[in-house]
């Protein structure tokens, strides 16, 4: 993927951003999780989510063991540039659980 964008400003603040994962189809958010300079030149470079890992402490390629992958169709930055939103092709499950979306704990 090309990217024109000044990724060193995403950094400015922190060494990790926080990236918000979207179904492309059918808009539901389908997880948030980190990424570092190293984790977003991946995700650029393969076209497939690639993470920052704060619990293991290493670069996390979403689907590699479960092979429920995301294909990038685009990432934007907000306004503050500091938080990503990526919209994917889900293949298979986004969550570790076995749901679809992380997001199907209901509170109000």
């Amino acid at each position: 993927m090309t990217c024109d964008y000044d990724l060193d400003k995403l950094f400015a603040k922190s060494e990790l951003i926080p990236a918000i994962v979207q179904d492309n189809d059918n808009g539901q958010v389908l997880m948030l999780a980190y990424m570092n300079r190293e984790s977003l030149g991946k995700t650029l470079e393969t076209g497939q989510t690639v993470f920052w890992s704060r619990s293991r402490s290493e670069l996390w390629h979403k689907g590699e063991t479960s092979g429920h992958t995301q294909r990038v169709i685009s990432i934007h930055c907000d306004c503050d540039d500091d938080t990503l939103l990526i919209k994917v092709e889900q293949k298979g499950v986004a969550c570790h659980t076995g749901e679809y979306s992380c997001f199907f704990n209901q509170i109000v």
